[in-house]
């Protein structure tokens, strides 16, 4: 099978825009920058790279005969405000696990941003005070038993829906549409720079770019920055999903290790909590590009992008595509930051 052979529900407004980042190249010089942004895909409260995701597992949903979407995430979790979007456009219900994944004393943590709008779409979006953890959760199970309790047919998506088995399909897919627009803007990325945690988003990539190098395309580094200071099982993680998506889209053969990188030195001590280099890189990608990102995610893979360019890691006459996976409602929940 191929990537084209999946069945995907259509969530976003076709191939997400692409575009230079013209102030940022000129500012650290050397590199060419430019972003394919996830924040701008859909109508669908905002949008994100789970909505990618989702448009895959969608046909699933459907041909279950499900009723109720139950997801799982932190309290800002992007994941769970995009399925309960979905959720909403199904016409289904939603339960959701809101864990206390960040210790963050913010205290509208749990009243704005993402939760809050998954309340305004409709989910039963309940607090939960178990951590943070990139795997399965017993909360999201007991939350799906008791779905099936009250008599509803209850469909599961895990975190980031990565443990979902085509959970990443959407970003393999995304290599694809990647090509297409390279091919479109006469350009070629040499380097992919994204945001890792639960893997499936970097793991997607990973082997949607195998599967068409094998076919002929040109070789590409694919550089995941880590934010979820579990570096060893996050890795591990995206190696495991890598290797199952790309057997799905027909890969004929197995994923090296050296072809999932995941870099540490930006995440800090633990996972959501922004430190001065992550509040650095949200200040520089606003001021210079009118571009917003995410202290949980998108600030620690632009903190990272920014000094793998500044040292030289990504040389001089790379040309890198940052992929924004979205997240901005979540800095409601961190104003105090940027007070």
């Amino acid at each position: 099978m191929s990537i084209h052979d999946f069945p995907r529900y259509p969530l976003t407004f076709g191939p997400s825009p692409v575009h230079r980042l013209d102030r940022l190249t000129a500012h650290l010089g050397g590199a060419d920058l430019w972003a394919k942004r996830e924040d701008c895909n859909s109508g669908l409260a905002f949008g994100g790279n789970k909505t990618r995701k989702l448009e895959y597992i969608v046909p699933d949903v459907l041909a279950q005969g499900a009723d109720t979407l139950v997801s799982i995430g932190g309290y800002q979790s992007n994941h769970t405000r995009q399925v309960a979007a979905v959720a909403a456009k199904l016409g289904l219900r939603c339960r959701l696990v809101q864990e206390r994944w960040v210790d963050w004393d913010d205290p509208v943590n749990d009243k704005v941003g993402n939760i809050l709008l998954s309340r305004i779409m409709g989910a039963d979006a309940r607090l939960d005070p178990h951590g943070f953890d990139i795997g399965i959760r017993s909360s999201w199970e007991d939350a799906l038993r008791e779905v099936e309790e009250s008599g509803g047919k209850p469909y599961g998506i895990p975190a980031g829906a990565s443990e979902h088995p085509l959970g990443g399909l959407g970003f393999a897919g995304w290599a694809y549409e990647v090509a297409q627009q390279e091919r479109e803007l006469g350009v070629f990325f040499d380097t992919i720079v994204v945001c890792t945690v639960t893997g499936s988003t970097h793991a997607g990539m990973v082997a949607g770019f195998a599967a068409l190098e094998d076919a002929g395309g040109p070789t590409r580094r694919i550089l995941g920055v880590d934010a979820s200071a579990t570096l060893e099982r996050t890795r591990d993680q995206v190696r495991r999903i890598a290797r199952h998506t790309a057997g799905l889209i027909g890969l004929e053969r197995e994923l090296r290790d050296d072809e999932v990188t995941v870099l540490e030195g930006w995440a800090g001590d633990l996972y959501g909590i922004p430190v001065d280099s992550t509040v650095e890189a949200i200040r520089l990608s606003g001021r210079l590009e009118g571009m917003i990102i995410d202290p949980v995610y998108e600030g620690k893979s632009m903190a990272g992008l920014v000094d793998l360019v500044s040292s030289g890691e990504i040389p001089a006459g790379s040309t890198v595509l940052y992929a924004h996976l979205g997240g901005q409602p979540a800095l409601n929940a961190y104003s105090g930051i940027f007070a």
